[in-house]
Parts: C-alpha cells; structure tokens; sequence
C-alpha cells in the first residue's frame, strides 16, 4: 500500500534523510558489519521491508560511507561544501522526481535511476540531504564525535552552541574522564568545559 504524504513526509525529511546517513556511515564504520545490521538501520530509517542486501551491496555501501564520512569531518562549512560538490559533481546524476511507479509522493533523487545499486542510491540521497543542511543553516550538516574513543558521526541539532559528541553518553564519558584526570592533578581545572 502507497505511504501517505504525512508519513513519507515525516520519514524521509531532509533531517531524517540526514540522520540516516549518519547512522549508515557508522554503522558501515565495522569492516564486519553484516547485511543484516544494515539493514536493520534502513527500516530504522524508513526503508520498506524487505531490505535485501548481499557482500557486493554492503562492500559498495561502505565505499559511499566512506566518501560521506568526508562530509562529517571537514570542520568548516566550505569544507563540507567542497566535499559535497565534490561527491555531487563525480557519483551523482541529474536531480529527477519520482514516485517509484506511484508508491510513494513525488520527491528528488540524485541518482541514475530507481533501481540504482544501493551504493550510489546512499550516496546520491545523502549528498543531496547534506548539501540542503549546508544550504539551509549555513554551517557543516555535523561533525566527527570529539571523544578520543569514539569515531561516529552526527548530525548537527541546528541552532546553539556547536555540538562536538555523537550522544550524551560520550559527552558524559569525556566530562567524567576530564574529572578524573583533574582531580588526579594530570589536567589543570580550567580545561574541563565540554559542549554538547
């Protein structure tokens, strides 16, 4: 059954398209990551069920991640803006609309066709979710996680102060470690302010 505008519209927004390329990247991070943990992001994300993906679908997935991974760690809006013409002008097609055969609202895609290898259709849906981000805020779409153990990417709240961890839970983590080392006297006092 078709989804409904209200539905798609909510699943696949800019910052959901946004969201899930960040939970893709990192979850294409793990050389050993499986099909199925894949997968089980894309219907996270909105995908219909069956999502069906072989070794060639994950190894051509992970090389758009890696790409993408790019994007997150730039720092600067120019740099995320460079990367992302970068990307858009080498791996992307024509912007088209589509309904793919009316089972979903009209909406653009960057890749070739519908039936795209799901490499390209991560990369081509991404740089286009990303560059609206840069567009719309005028700053990098996110960033790297700060944490020293941690290498995830995240998307940026929007507006306040610059974000620099992927959760809560690695934020926490570097404030309890930079008490730690203060209180053991390996850090002075003043460099323990962390942002979220």
């Amino acid at each position: 059954m078709p989804a409904t505008e209200d539905d798609w519209s909510t699943r696949h927004s800019v910052r959901t398209t946004a969201r899930r390329t960040a939970a893709l990247v990192n979850v294409l991070a793990d050389d050993g990551c499986a099909p199925a943990a894949v997968a089980e992001v894309l219907l996270a994300h909105g995908e219909n069920a069956p999502v069906v993906l072989d070794p060639d679908d994950i190894a051509q997935m992970r090389a758009a991640a890696d790409e993408l991974r790019e994007v997150f760690a730039a720092g600067t809006t120019e740099g995320a803006a460079t990367v992302l013409n970068r990307l858009l002008r080498e791996h992307t097609g024509t912007l088209r609309l589509t309904s793919h055969d009316g089972e979903s609202p009209w909406h653009p895609h960057l890749d070739r066709r519908d039936d795209a290898p799901w490499g390209e259709w991560l990369l081509a849906s991404s740089c286009m979710a990303l560059a609206v981000l840069v567009w719309d805020r005028q700053r990098p779409p996110g960033g790297i996680c700060a944490s020293g153990s941690c290498r995830n990417v995240f998307v940026s709240q929007g507006s306040g102060p610059e974000r620099r961890y992927c959760s809560r839970r690695c934020a926490t983590r570097e404030r309890v470690a930079a008490h730690r080392r203060r209180e053991s006297g390996e850090e002075p006092a003043e460099a323990g302010g962390f942002a979220r």
